[in-house]
């Protein structure tokens, strides 16, 4: 027996202990309190939006004198949270989701105020399911529904969009990583658009301090491994920038950093960190190891007559430091479905 396991328990160690087993009864009941209160406030407005709706139906005039009433009566039984502006909301939340049994209980009532603002039906039942599938909070759901995360979904670089569509919707794991992987990738919360002079080494530290968002920004799965993982080979050390580990796809996913436009040098050093993880890292378990080359400008016609038009486990991803607005990202996306149709029909004469 050790000299510790004789050491008698202290009366301040039982008293901690006690209190930390009481603590954590009341945090975990103060929790289901809380879970229980929000699903309940959310069925309830649900509710007071379709006695709203149904009452008023088309007759807009009636609605508005309707509103004013049911305000000043709510508010001076209830108090705050029942101006026109919140009535008028908990009638469009009804309408976005006229059926209860759709609505995600795990969602509070300011999720909803943000998806019940997104008009199309589809885009807004994926930003729902994902953000309970990924357990986002409010400011991280504003962040996807303002980075465009839905939309780069559909820009990957499958040509097929009605099965991305599909696929997007069912919310099933693909194990195809253009399922999962984006282009462009948004990093507006390294605040770097104003800095021109910033380098590779600065972006880097900036995706680790920020590794929380980045996380996010990657999507499904991934989790953090290294940076500047060391190589050696016959003396001579190389460093992958950042390692990560995709749980969904079950594979490394290696992320090498460039400033500017894509060079043949780039795709070579990505590849030779893809061959070297599958030779000697990863497991017999672990499926093909991904490499990224993370740059501002992708290079479509380097990447066209190099190894990553032949090897669909290595890709060239753009990075953007703002995020970008809707008509910036449907260039962004037509020209990525240009490049692929092209690429089709070269592959088309090829073959012929």
């Amino acid at each position: 027996m050790s000299e510790n396991e004789l050491q008698p328990t202290t009366s301040n160690e039982l008293d901690t202990n006690v209190y930390k087993s009481i603590r954590d009864t009341l945090a975990q009941a103060r929790s289901k309190v809380y879970a229980a209160v929000n699903s309940a406030m959310v069925e309830a407005y649900w509710e007071i939006g379709r006695q709203i709706e149904e009452a008023v139906g088309t007759r807009a005039e009636y609605g508005k004198g309707l509103l004013r009433y049911l305000s000043e009566r709510l508010t001076e039984e209830f108090g705050k949270g029942f101006d026109e502006s919140s009535l008028r909301r908990m009638r469009q939340f009804y309408k976005a989701f006229p059926i209860r049994a759709t609505l995600w209980h795990e969602l509070s009532w300011s999720h909803y105020r943000l998806l019940i603002k997104i008009e199309n039906q589809e885009r807004r039942e994926f930003y729902g399911r994902e953000c309970v599938e990924s357990a986002w909070s409010v400011r991280q759901l504003e962040r996807q529904i303002n980075s465009f995360f839905y939309e780069r979904l559909l820009a990957t670089q499958q040509s097929d969009r009605a099965e991305i569509r599909n696929e997007i919707l069912i919310l099933e794991p693909n194990t195809d990583p253009t399922y999962i992987l984006k282009d462009p990738y948004i990093l507006e919360f390294l605040d770097l658009k104003e800095n021109r002079k910033y380098r590779e080494s600065d972006l880097e530290q900036g995706l680790i301090d920020h590794l929380h968002d980045f996380l996010l920004e990657l999507g499904k799965g991934f989790s953090y491994v290294a940076r500047q993982k060391r190589i050696t080979i016959e003396g001579d050390h190389y460093y992958v920038d950042l390692v990560f580990y995709n749980y969904i796809l079950k594979c490394f996913v290696l992320i090498d950093l460039k400033m500017g436009k894509l060079t043949y040098q780039d795709i070579g050093q990505i590849d030779f960190y893809v061959r070297y993880f599958e030779d000697k890292v990863k497991s017999k378990d672990d499926n093909p190891t991904i490499g990224i080359v993370l740059c501002t400008d992708k290079n479509d016609t380097m990447a066209k007559y190099s190894v990553l038009a032949e090897n669909e486990n290595l890709f060239a991803s753009k990075y953007m430091l703002y995020l970008p607005t809707e008509d910036e990202l449907k260039r962004e996306v037509e020209r990525e479905r240009e490049l692929i149709e092209r690429q089709q029909r070269l592959n088309r004469e090829d073959g012929e």
